[in-house]
């Protein structure tokens, strides 16, 4: 069973590099170096490797619960993975090309800014939820 502590500290490190990278790539220049690509890629692994670790802790006590709202919490979370999962796997597709592992592919240096932010976001509103409306929910049922 992972701790919370252990849930913490990869919501920190996720959301430390969301923040190392924001910057990186407001600079052109930065997006096509190997450093920031590796960042980029131990990014993506850190977020799919805390996906995995909530979906294999924390749901079947929330999907034991006989109330309906706790299920429904539960649910929600599981999609969600499920989602963050496919944005993430076709954020890569898009912007990093397989046959070239490690490099970022930017025509559009304005685009990948946006779709950047929408993805960092998306990761940064889950960790939120998840602080603030899963693990209380979990604690409370042990």
């Amino acid at each position: 069973m992972v701790t919370y502590n252990e849930l913490n500290e990869q919501n920190h490190h996720i959301t430390e590099l969301t923040n190392i990278l924001s910057y990186l790539f407001k600079d052109r220049a930065m997006c096509d170096t190997g450093s920031c690509c590796n960042l980029f890629e131990n990014y993506v692994s850190l977020v799919n490797e805390h996906i995995e670790t909530i979906d294999t802790n924390m749901y079947s006590s929330l999907l034991a619960s006989p109330d309906e709202k706790v299920n429904n919490v539960a649910r929600n979370f599981m999609s969600g993975s499920v989602e963050v999962k496919k944005i993430l796997k076709n954020f890569t597709k898009h912007w990093c090309p397989v046959k070239n592992k490690g490099d970022l592919k930017i025509k559009d240096h304005q685009a990948f800014l946006s779709a950047t932010d929408e993805l960092f976001n998306i990761i940064l509103q889950r960790i939120q939820d998840e602080t603030e409306h899963l693990y209380p929910l979990v604690r409370s049922l042990n």
